[in-house]
């Protein structure tokens, strides 16, 4: 068989990470037809198809998710392998990909990333914004950001910030339509702005007072999946809106907000930074997990878990 070029894996597992010739295209920076004419090129030569394409959607076959399963390991390899060089550099290069939450990207993420990035003007950061949990290795992420308490156990981690409280707000406008609520079970009798994972599912608003804890189910016209867009509907008059304390204490303190049950507000796990364990991290990794490290709070750092130590 004649030999494949390697440039055109490259291009067919950065097509099967994004799920799209065009999205792929514009990382690469090509036309997608071009990538199209690579992708149809690589299945001739290996006579099998490896993508299922529609107009709205691409595809591994099980022939294409079996050859991302074994080249996927070793393309990452090679880019560690360049890493590496950094070593002979005075200064770590390259890019570092990070997925994260909005509100943590918001909150904690991008000002650790724009003090780096003056650190090492060498480097590139890529946050892609995602509420949703991902594969990190095979979506080809360095890293991602998430409450500590959904990060998956084989994942090394490191705290960016304090744990986050909770905060349920409206209007002042908003309250003098509605009763103030004087009990998490109240917010059934008043409009709120209901919060719906990508997944579907929908949050429900958690309290806790005395050792007791509650979940409720609230109701409303407006359903949103974004918490700042939520805010932004609160500051408007539409409801009530779970946010967190970060996010709104600015708001509170102008009088724009009203915030209600705050005895009832429970504390949540602060973000954390995660990657994947591995004997040798790349070094423009290890510079960002060690800056990121130095910039956490006191308060963060005395909340360190145990496997959080490995970091």
């Amino acid at each position: 068989m004649k030999r494949i070029e390697p440039n055109h894996l490259a291009i067919f597992l950065t097509i099967a990470r994004h799920g799209s010739f065009r999205r792929a295209a514009d990382e690469i920076g090509v036309t997608p037809s071009a990538l199209s004419h690579v992708l149809r090129a690589l299945e001739e030569h290996l006579g099998v198809r490896l993508l299922n394409r529609t107009t709205r959607s691409v595809a591994l076959t099980e022939a294409g998710e079996r050859l991302r399963a074994r080249v996927a390991p070793a393309f990452r390899d090679i880019d560690d392998a360049l890493d590496d060089l950094n070593t002979f550099r005075d200064t770590p290069t390259g890019r570092l990909r990070i997925n994260a939450a909005r509100p943590s990207t918001q909150m904690v993420l991008l000002p650790i990333v724009t003090r780096f990035l003056a650190a090492f003007p060498g480097v590139n950061v890529d946050i892609v914004v995602n509420n949703a949990l991902v594969d990190m290795v095979s979506s080809g992420f360095d890293a991602g950001v998430r409450f500590g308490d959904v990060v998956a156990q084989d994942m090394i981690t490191v705290p960016l910030g304090p744990p986050q409280r909770s905060a349920y707000v409206a209007s002042p406008e908003f309250f003098r339509r509605y009763p103030t609520p004087s009990t998490p079970d109240e917010l059934k009798n008043i409009p709120c702005i209901k919060f719906r994972f990508e997944s579907g599912r929908f949050f429900a608003w958690e309290f806790e007072r005395d050792g007791v804890e509650l979940s409720v189910e609230v109701s409303g016209q407006l359903t949103l999946g974004e918490q700042d867009l939520a805010v932004q509907a609160a500051l408007d008059g539409a409801g009530v809106a779970f946010a967190f304390e970060g996010q709104v204490a600015e708001l509170i303190d102008q009088g724009r907000l009203v915030r209600v049950l705050e005895e009832w507000c429970p504390y949540y796990p602060g973000f954390h930074l995660y990657y994947p364990s591995r004997r040798q991290l790349p070094t423009t990794l290890r510079a960002f997990v060690d800056f990121a490290r130095s910039s956490a709070t006191p308060s963060a750092l005395s909340t360190r878990s145990g496997r959080d130590q490995s970091a």
